[in-house]
């Protein structure tokens, strides 16, 4: 899978008594489809998956890829203390059509990482075992305010033929470097367009032509005798082209975004792209462009509000999203809304990038 452009990442609304709104994921999930950014994270970073049972994330998946353009590159966070929850749940973003799972570790390793030398070898199991199983390529995840996986480890699991890439959240771009580094000669096989963009697998998947039975309608065959059956014209599989790309680094912060990008990261996963997506499309499109300084015009000004929001958090990014059209809501409990102060503060920071 090619990961190039901008990837949203989803959060999850909830009814004000706490309930799952698929309805207004829908509605979200279809705004994100009209926006020029290449893919949406269902499940991944700020979706406050500690709060969802596992039930609750198989119908966010279900929603998600029902309603997504079918060029929306889909990726799914799976990454559960259990190695066989985390497969069952791979198995479930491969049934509603996803076409990457992301694998973060959990939560638990954060201090044994440090203490423990044999952490280390446990979590290359924990992903080694479910990278094996799993039925759609993964997609590490190094957050450094929960896990951030370490550089060797990072090399270790790029060898994995079903591991094509990670999602570095961090704030030290040479971790991007060293990440690219350490897989130089990792290489993979993308399926992609004639014009060498993602082909998703919905995008592959050849639909069956309908077939009607008498009865719909009266044919001339039909009023002779005979039975009548109409079928639609075949649908042509989609003309694709392969292209091989490497160990694939994505970017998932706002700050030295621009930075990121010429240290070889080959997408943005930015948060505040929640919120503001045509202002994070923006950004790639300018680095596309090869316009330096248009890019650092357009990260530097997100990077500028996110900073000046004293904790871009869950609770922020919904009310920010709001400002744009997208249904935010309240977070679910224990975590609170922003105060009505706060979310005037970042309706002024965001002014001007929420068209």
């Amino acid at each position: 899978m090619l990961f190039e452009g901008v990837h949203v990442p989803l959060a999850t609304p909830f009814y004000p008594d706490g309930r799952l709104n698929l309805r207004k994921l829908e509605h979200n999930v279809r705004r994100y489809s009209l926006t020029p950014n290449s893919g949406l994270i269902a499940l991944g970073p700020n979706s406050e998956t500690a709060s969802l049972s596992t039930d609750e994330r198989i119908q966010v998946l279900k929603t998600v890829g029902a309603e997504a353009a079918k060029e929306k590159v889909l990726t799914a966070g799976i990454g559960l203390p259990s190695v066989y929850e985390s497969i069952q749940l791979a198995a479930a973003a491969a049934a509603a059509r996803f076409d990457v799972v992301l694998l973060a570790a959990p939560v638990e390793y954060s201090q044994m990482l440090w203490n423990d030398s044999s952490a280390t070898t446990a979590l290359l199991t924990y992903f080694q075992t479910i990278a094996d199983a799993s039925p759609l390529p993964v997609l590490l995840h190094s957050d450094a305010d929960r896990v951030a996986l370490p550089i060797e480890l990072i090399a270790q699991l790029a060898s994995h033929p079903n591991i094509i890439g990670v999602l570095e959240q961090s704030t030290h771009v040479s971790r991007v470097t060293q990440i690219r580094e350490v897989s130089a000669n990792v290489k993979h096989t993308a399926t992609t367009t004639i014009t060498f963009t993602a082909a998703t697998g919905r995008m592959l998947a050849v639909e069956q032509p309908e077939v009607v039975v008498a009865g719909t309608f009266v044919s001339a065959t039909a009023l002779t005798g005979g039975t009548a059956v109409a079928t639609a014209p075949p649908v042509p599989a989609l003309k694709t082209r392969t292209r091989e790309v490497g160990f694939q680094v994505l970017w998932g912060a706002t700050a030295d975004a621009d930075a990121a990008l010429r240290a070889g990261s080959v997408a943005l996963a930015m948060p505040i792209a929640t919120s503001v997506p045509q202002a994070a499309f923006e950004v790639w499109a300018a680095w596309k462009d090869g316009n330096p300084r248009l890019l650092e015009e357009k990260q530097g000004r997100l990077a500028r509000a996110e900073q000046g929001i004293a904790s871009w958090d869950t609770p922020s990014i919904k009310a920010a999203s709001e400002l744009s059209g997208y249904f935010g809501g309240r977070p679910r409990l224990p975590l609170l809304s922003v105060t009505a102060n706060r979310a005037e503060e970042i309706a002024s920071l965001l002014r001007g990038m929420n068209s």
